[in-house]
């Protein structure tokens, strides 16, 4: 009789035990990442991101930069804790930030990493923003690099990558899709085309095919639409980059080509600078007067364009209205526009961060097309990837060929000298000033 329950308790035991497994593997893989629950259990993951710390690892990381809120940050860090769930993560907004970032690392508080950009790079203001960085380029950290388009990242005397951008920039213009459409016109790709554009547009009604921010020098009207023209003048021209840098008084001529094709663009009827005059600012107000639906063509920055998606809804006139739109390069040569790429927000490690470590893993994290695009596409902006086709907003960027892709950290222009073509070229448009005059005061323009 004890024999004979033995055999049946081990029977029902082994049937058991298979009910178990059976119900397990109906409903989950091995490669699936479990959902933060709260848990104090790391996630695993066959593919993608490999944690190389201890996941049961327990500290805190702190985020410094400028703006605001953080989101799309935020959106990551909620990611990042599927791997190190013990590890908090916060971000905190440092008022001031380009005058304080520097004091900010000096103190007991320093940040564990920090936002930086490439101009700060060799300006004694900035020189403890510089210092305090961690070596992004040193192999033994493991950054997937390649994943980011190399002519963003800053070049350095010697060697080092002291920040890493998480963002880039651009300049364009918003394009109403549905307006173009309506109007039977195609969307210009060459400056040919633009004139004909704007030609048939104010032949419809539309007295200023072109608009943007017109009333201060700062990213205005007439810097978005020549700066990427003014660096193809003197991309391969290395003299000219150096009298540019420099300040050098004769360096005023090689603004000449792009003073000119301003003049050209206001004189074929392009832009009507008086319209553009009643728009206050070139963020909310540039977005806001685009959404009225009557502009075919807005340029600005794609710092402007990621504040679109979250003005939709503030707009009487677009929710009355919805229309497509997107982002495109502004056409100002023959041959078709140029993509101008520039990192927009870097990420530096403070070396002498408490939670080193841990602070250089996040960055391994995060750097990662995966990441960077998501985090982009979050924020509005545009991602530092080599891949630009997932976002339709800036997919036409994408498409330029590499030969009109033009990029500041390549070409090697300092904020020093893109000053004195902003100044200029604003003072021209305005016709506060002729070219010749411009082109005389080179060198002697403040911001």
């Amino acid at each position: 009789m004890k024999k004979m329950m033995c055999v049946l308790l081990a029977a029902l035991m082994i049937l058991s035990m298979a009910a178990c497994g059976s119900g397990g593997s109906t409903n989950s893989s091995s490669s699936d990442i479990p959902e933060s629950s709260g848990s104090q259990e790391p996630a695993t993951t066959v593919e993608g991101f490999q944690p190389s710390l201890d996941t049961f690892m327990s500290c805190n990381i702190n985020v410094a930069g400028g703006y605001d809120n953080f989101e799309a940050l935020e959106a990551e860090f909620d990611r990042f804790s599927e791997y190190y769930p013990n590890v908090e993560l916060k971000y905190t907004k440092v008022d001031d930030y380009n005058n304080m970032i520097g004091m900010v690392l000096n103190g007991n508080d320093a940040p564990d990493i920090y936002v930086n950009y490439s101009w700060m790079y060799g300006r004694e203001q900035y020189k403890s923003s510089i210092d305090h960085a961690e070596n992004l380029a040193d192999s033994a950290l493991g950054l997937d690099l390649e994943c980011i388009r190399s002519n963003i990242l800053l070049n350095t005397n010697d060697g080092t990558l002291p920040m890493v951008p998480v963002f880039s920039n651009t300049y364009g213009m918003l394009v109403n899709k549905s307006l173009f459409e309506k109007e039977s016109l195609s969307i210009p790709t060459t400056y040919q085309e633009m004139v004909a554009a704007c030609e048939a547009l104010r032949g419809k009604g539309y007295e200023s095919p072109v608009m943007g921010f017109t009333q201060k020098e700062t990213t205005s009207l007439f810097t978005v639409t020549i700066y990427p023209f003014f660096c193809g003048t003197v991309a391969q021209d290395a003299e000219a980059v150096k009298k540019l840098n420099s300040l050098d008084v004769s360096a005023g001529e090689y603004m000449r080509p792009s003073l000119e094709k301003i003049v050209q663009f206001l004189d074929d009827g392009c832009a009507d600078i008086e319209t553009c005059g009643a728009i206050e600012n070139n963020y909310d107000a540039v977005i806001l007067r685009f959404f009225e639906g009557d502009v075919p063509m807005m340029v600005c920055s794609g710092d402007t364009v990621s504040g679109t998606k979250k003005r939709e809804s503030r707009s009487e006139a677009f929710i009355a209205n919805p229309f497509d739109y997107t982002f495109v390069p502004v056409p100002m040569s023959d041959e078709g526009a140029s993509f101008l790429d520039m990192p927009n927000l870097q990420f530096s490690v403070n070396k002498d961060s408490s939670n080193l470590d841990m602070a250089n893993e996040f960055m391994r994290f995060l750097i990662t097309t995966q990441e960077l695009n998501e985090m982009a596409q979050n924020k509005g902006l545009v991602s530092p990837t080599k891949d630009l086709s997932f976002n339709s907003m800036y997919a036409a960027f994408g498409a330029v060929p590499e030969s009109r892709i033009l990029s500041p950290e390549e070409i090697g222009l300092t904020d020093d000298a893109v000053i004195q073509l902003r100044q200029a070229v604003y003072r021209v448009g305005t016709g506060e000033m002729t070219i010749d005059e411009a082109i005389a005061t080179f060198g002697s323009f403040t911001s």
